[in-house]
């Protein structure tokens, strides 16, 4: 998206958490063609090998003049947005201090535990974050499908996820694929830790009429594909979404960035930013 450096005012001051990541060195790189943003801290794990380098050269687009530190508490600041895909110990660290700081963050970060959400809901009370397994307006638009097609298919139709990301991706199955399925299983009037289905292997049985199956593939280079199916006898209705680059996620976590930036404290979603709340 471009945006006429014209029409705005100062730019938004960024903190790139994972910034010599996958996701991070992107975010780095399309932020710098952005007039109304502006990188100001790029943040790794303590011992990572990026320490002190230059962000833009790590992510191949030029110096940039900001060096990558572990030192996150001098990174976060009130104004700045931390922006962040990584892992959630890191990204939940990062978030107490955004709270504290009076900063605001968009988070992709995965993997979260039960009691990790809860304690970001807490921070949420005092500051705005943006919390999304998917950045993707596509998936964005799926998320508010896929209840309508539940209700609408009902019980008569079963339902199975399949996923598949790169040979690195540490959790599984994908924040997405959860958020699909806790999605339908919402829409159904079912708890998915009942229902939910992860992998099926020897002699299980018979497919239960209400059980939810969500299946993990790891291979190559995917970015990421997820496919929602919906079976009975005699059809199947599927909703795919493959995503080709991860420039897609990249863009949408900017997009947050810039619409967390006027908001007040509170727990965001992706369909917040897009208005589809």
């Amino acid at each position: 998206m471009t945006v006429d450096s014209t029409t705005v005012g100062p730019p938004l001051d960024l903190v790139v958490g994972g910034a010599a990541g996958r996701m991070g060195t992107r975010i780095v790189a399309l932020a710098r063609e952005r007039p109304d943003l502006r990188v100001v801290a790029a943040l790794e794990a303590p011992g990572h090998r990026a320490l002190g380098a230059d962000a833009g050269e790590v992510a191949q687009v030029g110096g940039l003049g900001v060096s990558i530190t572990s030192e996150a508490a001098a990174a976060i600041a009130a104004g700045r947005v931390l922006v962040e895909f990584s892992v959630p110990e890191a990204s939940l660290e990062h978030l107490r201090l955004v709270a504290a700081a009076g900063a605001r963050a968009v988070i992709g970060t995965t993997g979260f535990s039960a009691a990790q959400r809860a304690e970001i809901e807490t921070l949420g009370r005092r500051a705005a974050i943006m919390l999304a397994p998917n950045m993707s307006v596509a998936v964005t638009l799926a998320f508010k499908l896929l209840p309508i097609m539940a209700r609408a298919l009902g019980d008569d139709y079963d339902v199975e996820i399949t996923e598949i990301h790169h040979r690195f991706k540490k959790d599984a199955p994908s924040g997405t694929a959860v958020r699909m399925a806790e999605l339908v299983a919402e829409a159904l009037g079912r708890e998915l830790a009942t229902v939910g289905v992860y992998g099926r292997q020897g002699l299980p049985g018979e497919r239960t009429p209400k059980e939810i199956g969500v299946m993990a593939l790891r291979s190559g280079d995917v970015v990421g594909e997820h496919t929602v199916s919906f079976g009975t006898l005699g059809e199947r209705l599927e909703l795919t979404h493959r995503a080709h680059s991860r420039d897609t996620f990249a863009r949408g976590a900017l997009r947050a960035a810039r619409w967390v930036a006027g908001q007040p404290p509170g727990l965001y979603s992706m369909a917040d930013v897009l208005g589809l709340a």
